[in-house]
């Protein structure tokens, strides 16, 4: 929205279903009109599949009501003609019905993996100076004297590098001096990261990414191919 110099609308789908019949279809239907009147606009619906999933059971459970507002918000996105550029996240993509997912949907469907090593790097630079202090004073791509904050930090989200950083400022103010590079590495040595505990879902998540969702981060993985030693 920064980047396009547009308003962000944030779509609370929970706060959509009301307990009178019709009334979350309506409530749908006046969130979407109110993105339209505020066109161009960007409309971001935030860990979708929390509003989205009780669709497949919804018979079951709300009377429908949640396949009806699964079906207003895909026929608005149909028919829709205001510049609303919609944007959606999802923590577990396959909660979703599969007519949310079909191509014509949305433009364009990412895969975003845990960060890379230079994702990691920027990271940590962007996370040190939003607490006041600076890069260059901490190991952070390259190390002389231990293990960088980079290879301490594999596997671990942004949120989670946030945090370790946290709570080194933390233990550090507790002694009456500014943290460093190895407090910084022992509050990493500490936590264990999500992908550690949730690595089977991982795993999973990433198998269903293969063929049907772009990656966000292009894999820079070294080619396997050996020469053949013919010339052409």
């Amino acid at each position: 929205a920064a980047d396009l110099n547009l308003p962000l609308l944030k779509f609370d789908l929970g706060k959509a279903f009301g307990s009178l019949v019709g009334e979350s279809e309506r409530n749908i239907r006046a969130a979407l009109s109110a993105a339209e009147a505020v066109a161009p606009c960007i409309l971001l619906l935030d860990e979708m599949e929390k509003g989205f999933s009780g669709s497949k059971s919804s018979g079951q459970t709300d009377g429908g009501t949640s396949a009806r507002v699964v079906g207003t918000f895909l026929q608005w996105m149909q028919d829709k003609t205001a510049p609303v550029f919609v944007v959606a996240t999802a923590n577990d993509i396959t909660q979703l019905p599969p007519e949310m997912l079909r191509k014509g949907r949305w433009d364009e469907l990412f895969f975003v993996d845990l960060p890379t090593p230079d994702e990691r790097a920027e990271i940590w630079r962007i996370q040190i100076r939003r607490h006041g202090r600076k890069p260059e004073d901490f190991d952070i791509a390259a190390s002389e004297t231990g293990q960088s904050l980079v290879q301490a930090s594999d596997g671990f989200t942004g949120a989670e590098i946030e945090q370790a950083f946290v709570e080194s400022l933390y233990w550090a103010f507790s002694q009456d001096r500014e943290p460093t590079t190895e407090d910084v590495r022992q509050c990493l040595e500490q936590t264990v990261p999500l992908s550690k505990t949730m690595g089977v879902d991982i795993a999973a998540m990433r198998n269903w990414a293969q063929g049907r969702a772009r990656m966000a981060t292009r894999s820079k993985a070294p080619s396997t191919t050996q020469p053949s030693g013919r010339k052409f």
